[in-house]
């Protein structure tokens, strides 16, 4: 299970993509588990578990709604696996995060995914998500 993630926000995914491919395999010997250049996504594994996954920024900026100077900002994000998206994303709102897109399905990025994105106190990007 991937518990916990980063994901790196990119403008050039298709160069981004090329330097963690070269550059996990020959530092850590991985290959991508999945890209995506349509989707503007990758992802790589070590031992079955998530080690870093790229999207598009402003994909990211298009699917949470934000708006304003600093709309399509962020570099990165920690992204949660968690049995329940609207429950943890109840939690972290309890704890000061702003909800920035409530939970929703997402079956164009997986059949079963389900999202939620929030900003914890520092301005911070996470993504909850079950599937």
């Amino acid at each position: 299970m991937d518990a916990l993630y980063p994901r790196l926000l990119v403008d050039d995914f298709a160069a981004s993509a090329r330097f963690y491919e070269e550059a996990l395999r020959e530092l850590l010997g991985i290959e991508p588990v999945k890209v995506v250049p349509e989707a503007r996504y990758a992802n790589w594994d070590l031992d079955g578990q998530a080690v870093l996954s790229l999207f598009g920024r402003a994909a990211l900026a298009e699917i949470t709604g934000e708006a304003g100077p600093s709309a399509g900002e962020d570099r990165a994000m920690l992204v949660f696996r968690v049995d329940d998206v609207d429950a943890a994303a109840g939690r972290l709102s309890a704890l000061g995060a702003q909800v920035v897109a409530a939970a929703q399905d997402r079956p164009a990025w997986g059949a079963t995914l389900r999202t939620a994105h929030l900003r914890d106190p520092e301005g911070n990007l996470i993504e909850l998500q079950s599937y």
